[in-house]
Formats: C-alpha cells, sequence, structure tokens
C-alpha cells in the first residue's frame, strides 16, 4: 500500500498523443503525478504494477475501445474502485454517455473540455483519494495499537499471577516471582 503523503496519479488513456499533451498541460499545477497510455491495453498494463487516483480514459480508440478497457478495469479487483472520466468527441453519438456510465464511469466530458472544469473534477477524486489513504493509515495504526495493547493486556495478567502466587510463596521462590512479574509489566509498559 502506498502511503498518504506520496502524490496521486491520475492515468491519461488516449490513442492521440497531443490529447496527452493538452491533458498533461490542463492539469499542470495540480498534486498530481500523469501517467500516459496510448491505447486501452497500454493502460490495462500500467494498472497492473500502479494505483491510481482517477483515470481520463478517451471513449473512441481503435483496437479496444474506452467502454471495453473500462469493463477490463472493473472487473478486477485491484481496479474495480478507481474512478473513470470518459472523454470523448462533442460530435459523438449522444448514447455514448450512457454507454460509458455503464461501463463505470463516475462522469463523462465531451472535447473540447474546458480546463477548468477538468481540473475541478480531478482535484475531487484526488482529495477524495487523499483522504482515502489518510483513512488507511490510522486504520493500520490503530490495529496495531490496538494489537500492543492487547500484548500488554496478557503481560498485566501475567504479572498478576505471578504476584498472586508469590503472595503465597516463601522466600526465594516469592522474590523470584516478584522479580518476574516486575519484568513483565515493565514489558507491558513499554507496549503502552
Amino acid at each position: 500500500m502506498t502511503g498518504p503523503d506520496r502524490p496521486a496519479k491520475v492515468l491519461l488513456v488516449d490513442d492521440r498523443r497531443d490529447n496527452l499533451l493538452a491533458l498533461e498541460a490542463s492539469l499542470q499545477g495540480l498534486p498530481v503525478q500523469t501517467v500516459s497510455a496510448d491505447s486501452g491495453e497500454d493502460a490495462l498494463k500500467r494498472l497492473l504494477v500502479d494505483d491510481f487516483a482517477l483515470i481520463l480514459l478517451d471513449a473512441q480508440m481503435p483496437t479496444m475501445d474506452g467502454f471495453e478497457t473500462a469493463r477490463h478495469i472493473k472487473r478486477r479487483e485491484k481496479t474495480r474502485h478507481m474512478p473513470i472520466i470518459f472523454l470523448t468527441a462533442a460530435d459523438r453519438d449522444s448514447h455514448l454517455a450512457l454507454r460509458g456510465y455503464a461501463a463505470g464511469a463516475v462522469d463523462y466530458l465531451t472535447k473540447p473540455f474546458d480546463p477548468w472544469v477538468l481540473r475541478a473534477k480531478v482535484s475531487v477524486f484526488v482529495e477524495l483519494w487523499t483522504m482515502t489513504q489518510q483513512l488507511a493509515a490510522s486504520t493500520e495504526l490503530i490495529r496495531s495499537r490496538d494489537a500492543d495493547l492487547r500484548h500488554a493486556g496478557v503481560a498485566v495478567d501475567e504479572a498478576t499471577a505471578l504476584l498472586k502466587g508469590a503472595l503465597a510463596a516463601d522466600g526465594e521462590l516469592g522474590r523470584e516471582q516478584v522479580e518476574k512479574a516486575i519484568a513483565a509489566l515493565t514489558k507491558a509498559r513499554a507496549k503502552i
């Protein structure tokens, strides 16, 4: 898992290099790291090795279009939670938006898009990703702390049993049990 201090990655998928450059330029200055893919197949390969806060996916591409790519993304356990915003030319069929939502998109933008609208939408998803990363880190810290407290509880129980035994024992045996109890309590205290 990645740390909350790492910048969010946004996957840009378009078969046209000029569109990828326009997307990168639109997102400059945001706290994101962009990763470009020039096909659906390339995007799926990149998703095998990286975690992304958001995917900006061109709907119309040769070989594997955006809709098929999205279906593959949503089928994988590791990637099904990643939000997808579809991008397509404005003069295309109006049913493409419905196909995009059916394939798992969270939003749909037509080209040419307003860079400020795109930036605003990306910012929202990056903020959600960042909060999710922070929540996961906090949850892990709480789990670790809970395990430490459980171990400390076991040590306190052992020390209590040793002290009770020391009360019933005589001389050297009682002193050894008290020393073991003190060591167990000291160990438990270090975990708290």
